[in-house]
């Protein structure tokens, strides 16, 4: 593939939550390409500083279990700190595992709405002072095609993702004034290490090709090349939307 670059990202800072592996990954290593200034949020250490020794651009690392919110706003000063005020930031942390609906627990389903949904809206209230003062920015959240397509197996999961662009239409609003842009951008079933792993089996793949109007599976880096687009000038009158890069499944 012959990709393009946006000049308008050179130098930006960039923050990125769940930056250590799957998409998250492909994204670092995406916006280092571009010359921007990248800091990214994990709790898994390790892989968080196997991809920077991998990655060749400016990239820092603070190490947070984003279910907790204050561990989450100390990551994101210490970025603050290291790269400087934030101009771009993608929320993608999350983790779809899969539960039978009669097993939930209150406790599980809090659980999993931290996981999946609660993080991002502390993200975004703790970088957008410094994007107000900035007079512009770029929000990025990541939903998922999966209730889009009544998947089943995982209703807290789906749910999480549905409140996302909830998340994001109402805060394009209130931030709108201060040319502060908020999306969703919709990944179809991306082929992360992680998926290949638990749930990629001949089977599924198989039944999962004939739902796309593609025939190709959907590599990370696809995933990637739009959240640059929605980081970029290029995108400077997009907001309030869903973009989806799911090779047509919903």
């Amino acid at each position: 593939m012959n990709f393009a670059n946006y000049p308008s990202l050179k130098d930006k800072v960039v923050y990125i939550t769940g930056g250590a592996s799957g998409i998250g990954a492909e994204m670092v290593r995406a916006f280092a390409q571009q010359g921007a200034r990248v800091g990214f949020v994990d709790r898994d250490v390790d892989a968080a500083i196997a991809l920077i020794d991998d990655v060749d651009g400016d990239v820092t690392f603070a190490d947070a279990d984003l279910t907790d919110i204050d561990a989450l706003r100390g990551a994101l000063d210490a970025l603050k700190s290291e790269v400087g005020p934030a101009d771009v930031l993608v929320n993608n942390a999350a983790r779809d595992d899969r539960h039978n609906w009669r097993e939930v627990t209150p406790e599980y389903w809090d659980e999993r709405q931290a996981t999946n949904l609660r993080h991002m809206f502390f993200a975004i209230q703790a970088v957008a002072d410094d994007m107000i003062e900035k007079g512009a920015g770029s929000i990025i959240n990541m939903g998922s095609n999966s209730w889009w397509e009544s998947a089943g197996g995982m209703p807290s999961y789906t749910t999480a993702k549905s409140a996302v662009h909830g998340l994001t239409r109402g805060m394009a609003r209130d931030l709108g004034q201060h040319r502060i842009r908020v999306n969703t951008v919709v990944p179809g079933w991306i082929m992360t290490d992680r998926q290949k792993q638990l749930w990629a089996t001949p089977e599924a793949l198989e039944a999962h090709r004939a739902n796309q109007c593609l025939p190709d599976l959907i590599e990370p880096v696809y995933v990637a090349r739009m959240v640059l687009f929605l980081a970029s000038d290029d995108a400077a009158m997009c907001t309030a939307q869903n973009f989806f890069v799911e090779a047509g499944s919903v």
